[in-house]
């Protein structure tokens, strides 16, 4: 996938092509739902599925105190729009300058003479330009000016009341529901992050597990345990995942991520893995013993393996 920060850097020869714009924030079904669109129509016409999209939310520079923390990174989103078969996107910086662009600039330089839009989509209540001045009436009326056809996209409603949003799926994984988010995204919610050292609690337990650094790419669910899946070096494993401070030791860090390897027990410290999240199996909490904890993490295993498919652990 071609990938640009700047309209600036577009090649004067790119194009033609069909383009939406959007946060894109976690690519859940209704993203998905527009850019298959976006492929057909490209496909059909011969031109160029493009997507421009921001670096961050609009909320962060326009009302700071009402963003939300995101469901991806920059390079996250930026790989989920390459799988999902965009060939170019467009990440612009949402700053001051940006923010204070006309609407009717914003066409002509980055839709027009950057992309060469010739098909534009866009949901029902799309808006763009300073001050969300731009509408689709607008966008309309400048495409028929400019060259470019309008397609609106219908919103996706699964439940016939509420359409698919990245609000929705922050809230659900926000409840530790990461099946019900999976149901919304299509994929499974992940994070992503390098293995630190901790306490090495879950070895002296007899359960080693790789814990994430505190900066880590991606929304982390609710505190709990979770079943799992554990991408390290292109392999995936089964894995159970706690997050939370662990209340049954003082000391450790709120929203800790400990990610416990199905029948593994190598090194992987400094390494990038990826955790994804297929379904929680229960909160947090204080045991009064050791062995407690050891007992209930042993059920959490073998729960971890039945949502996974993975065959009983083989006693040692």
């Amino acid at each position: 996938m071609q990938f640009w920060t700047d309209a600036r850097d577009v090649p004067s020869d790119f194009g033609p092509s069909a383009v939406t714009v959007g946060k894109f924030d976690g690519l859940h079904a209704g993203h998905r739902a527009v850019i298959a669109t976006l492929l057909s129509i490209a496909a059909e016409r011969e031109l160029v599925p493009a997507v421009v999209t921001f670096d961050r939310n609009p909320l962060s520079v326009i009302r700071p105190e009402l963003c939300p923390d995101p469901l991806v990174s920059n390079s996250q989103k930026a790989e989920l729009l390459a799988q999902a078969g965009v060939e170019a996107t467009l990440m612009v910086t949402f700053d001051e300058e940006f923010r204070t662009m006309s609407a009717e600039a914003f066409v002509s330089e980055i839709l027009v003479k950057a992309l060469r839009a010739r098909v534009v989509l866009v949901g029902g209540d799309f808006r763009f330009g300073s001050r969300g001045s731009g509408d689709v009436a607008l966008l309309t009326r400048l495409g028929a000016e400019l060259g470019f056809e309008v397609v609106v996209i219908d919103d996706v409603v699964p439940d016939g009341t509420r359409r698919v949003s990245s609000t929705w799926v922050r809230e659900l994984l926000a409840q530790g529901d990461v099946k019900g988010a999976a149901a919304l995204l299509g994929t499974l919610p992940s994070v992503r992050a390098t293995v630190v050292h901790g306490a090495h609690r879950g070895r002296e337990l007899g359960y080693p597990t790789a814990n994430l650094a505190t900066e880590r790419e991606g929304f982390t669910p609710a505190d709990g345990v979770y079943a799992a899946w554990l991408t390290v070096r292109g392999v995936r494993y089964p894995a159970a995942v706690s997050i939370g401070n662990n209340p049954t030791f003082e000391g450790v860090p709120e929203k800790q991520v400990e990610a416990h390897a199905l029948d593994q027990d190598f090194d992987i410290y400094g390494e990038t893995v990826t955790l994804e999240f297929v379904e929680h199996i229960r909160g947090m909490v204080k045991y009064t013993t050791v062995e407690a904890l050891i007992d209930q993490i042993a059920r959490d295993e073998e729960i971890a393996r039945e949502i996974l498919g993975i065959a009983p652990r083989t006693p040692s």
